[in-house]
């Protein structure tokens, strides 16, 4: 039995793309920041660079009729993302934890910018780099 499974197992791997995430992980992680997306009130085009996929792509996602792959780079992003939207419900209280993405920030991270078009900009190091930012905040590391 066990030779079974993780000759089944191998040749799941074999038929995933390097580099992409197994197609469930890939769609649990879209519908959370699809999620995240609304509660932000992110237009489609932020949103889209957000996760870094093609506006048509982020349209599926947004109507759950996506079933595609993530890369490991937009899988972290996704990641960054869960654990950013965490962290300011935490912290702020949840309408201001909706707004703090689309509000200028003096913070050193932001330089008066709104965090999701630094965000946007830097790609998957900004997202953790604010997620950082929003967990010192809360006294973490």
């Amino acid at each position: 039995m066990a030779n079974i499974r993780s000759t089944s197992n191998a040749q799941n791997l074999r038929r995933t793309p390097q580099g992409a995430a197994p197609v469930d992980r890939a769609t649990v992680a879209a519908k959370a920041c699809a999620r995240i997306a609304e509660a932000w009130q992110l237009r489609n085009e932020e949103a889209a660079g957000l996760l870094d996929v093609s506006a048509r792509t982020w349209a599926r996602v947004k109507t759950g009729s996506w079933t595609g792959r993530l890369s490991r780079d937009q899988l972290l992003r996704a990641s960054g993302l869960v654990g950013l939207y965490k962290g300011l419900h935490l912290y702020f209280s949840d309408p201001l934890a909706d707004e703090w993405v689309r509000l200028a920030n003096s913070g050193p991270s932001f330089g008066g910018r709104r965090p999701v078009d630094v965000m946007i900009a830097g790609g998957l190091p900004a997202i953790l780099q604010a997620r950082d930012h929003v967990d010192a905040l809360r006294g973490g590391v």
